[in-house]
């Protein structure tokens, strides 16, 4: 990935060499990605979570071919709005207080409805613009919406308010990155909207990329999340790769120290790791308070100068130890990535770490730390 235009927007200084980029160009290969995977569906950039921790402001860039942003509140909302985009804007959890609905009004955003309470406040709304919403089912995931009996008397409430102007249908699979799949909660969506007019919107990543040549599944929207940002929704199934879907976050850092191990010396607290033979390793500069996950043990790959290898011992706040091995001329200095893109264009999956570290590539984007400086790359 060509890195013409490089743009800090972390710490003015950087006293160590840790470092994330975020990848404009990924963003808009995901996205064209998603696209192709539901063909005729509009395309939702989601950007809660300040976008997946790759921060709205820098991945706005690489996500303006969306049809419209997804978000989760105002704050977001209000942030795509300065940024000049002026076409759709959704809440995807709606309002959380009535006097939300106002700056609904003033900045033109569409919003879920997904309980009684959210209805109430609408029917209460005092507005020169008539809302467009979202009515949202609980077709089995069993977190917001109405159930699919109640579905129809909700429309018919907001469909009787003057301050709707649009009702829009959607619901959020549960199980479309797995066996079960979609097709219970997809019969129970179509079995209670059916005949009901307005805009549907089904689909996250998984569902899109295994279901979106289906045109009940993609139907007029799709909403997705982790792909766009270069993670596999249904991993260790199929990898990122596996969807052709590119890396938009790179964490990177440098060794900034090496030991040369006897037989029996050990390594990190707790002494976890003990070498069974002469072995060279590298500490770099990443630990747990930059958001690498602490329970990543011995054996989570990395790259060094592009080659894969592992961690050794125990992941510290600061620091972490790699198997010099596979790459005997690393020394001080040497690139570690720890996700990403490597300076030679070979891929670490954040896949992998997060699977080591019992978890997903969602929470080490959204977990990246504030003290890490990052840079945008085209």
């Amino acid at each position: 990935m060509t890195k013409s235009r490089l743009t800090q927007t972390g710490a003015t200084n950087m006293p160590r060499p840790i470092q994330a980029t975020v990848h404009t160009e990924a963003l808009r290969h995901n996205l064209a990605r998603m696209r192709a995977a539901a063909p005729d569906a509009k395309v939702w950039g989601v950007v809660k979570a300040n976008a997946y921790g790759h921060g709205i402001e820098r991945a706005f860039e690489g996500l303006r071919a969306a049809d419209g942003f997804a978000l989760l509140d105002l704050d977001e909302a209000q942030r795509v709005r300065a940024l000049g985009w002026r076409g759709p804007v959704l809440l995807l959890e709606g309002v959380f207080e009535a006097r939300d609905l106002e700056l609904c009004s003033r900045l033109n955003l569409w919003h879920a409805v997904h309980c009684d309470e959210q209805i109430d406040m609408l029917a209460t709304h005092k507005t020169h613009r008539p809302h467009r919403v979202f009515l949202k089912m609980n077709s089995g995931m069993n977190r917001l919406g109405f159930p699919p009996e109640r579905f129809r008397a909700a429309w018919t409430r907001l469909d009787a308010l003057p301050q709707v102007e649009e009702i829009s249908l959607m619901t959020h699979f549960s199980d479309a990155d797995g066996s079960k799949g979609i097709a219970r909660q997809l019969a129970a969506f179509n079995e209670f909207t059916r005949d009901l007019p307005g805009e549907r919107s089904l689909s996250n990543s998984a569902a899109a990329l295994r279901h979106g040549m289906e045109p009940a599944a993609r139907a007029d929207w799709i909403r997705p999340g982790i792909a766009v940002y270069g993670s596999s929704p249904d991993f260790p199934e199929h990898d990122a790769a596996h969807w052709g879907l590119l890396p938009t976050m790179t964490l990177a850092t440098r060794i900034i120290g090496v030991q040369q191990l006897a037989p029996g010396d050990t390594v990190g607290y707790g002494s976890h790791f003990s070498a069974g033979a002469p072995l060279r390793i590298g500490v770099a500069a990443c630990g747990y308070a930059d958001g690498y996950p602490r329970h990543c043990a011995t054996g989570t790959p990395v790259l060094v100068e592009g080659v894969r290898t592992r961690t050794i011992g125990r992941v510290s706040m600061d620091m972490i130890a790699v198997d010099l091995t596979p790459v005997p001329q690393a020394g001080f200095g040497s690139e570690v990535t720890l996700w990403g893109r490597a300076g030679n264009g070979a891929v670490l999956s954040i896949d992998e770490p997060a699977r080591a570290g019992g978890t997903l590539g969602y929470e080490l984007m959204c977990a990246l730390a504030q003290r890490v400086p990052v840079v945008v790359a085209d």
